[in-house]
């Protein structure tokens, strides 16, 4: 996960909820945003 930049997680935890993907997934990369304490307005830039 480290690999990932703030912005392409955000962009791929967005894109796994918009596909319905599975709960534990969701919970990794959500656990994942937390743990790099991402906020709201950090991922808004480059929306």
């Amino acid at each position: 996960m480290e690999i990932l930049s703030d912005e392409m997680l955000i962009d791929t935890y967005q894109t796994a909820v918009n596909l319905d993907l599975e709960p534990d997934f969701l919970q990794l990369l959500l656990a994942e945003i937390n743990r790099r304490e991402i906020t709201a307005e950090c991922s808004l830039v480059g929306a």
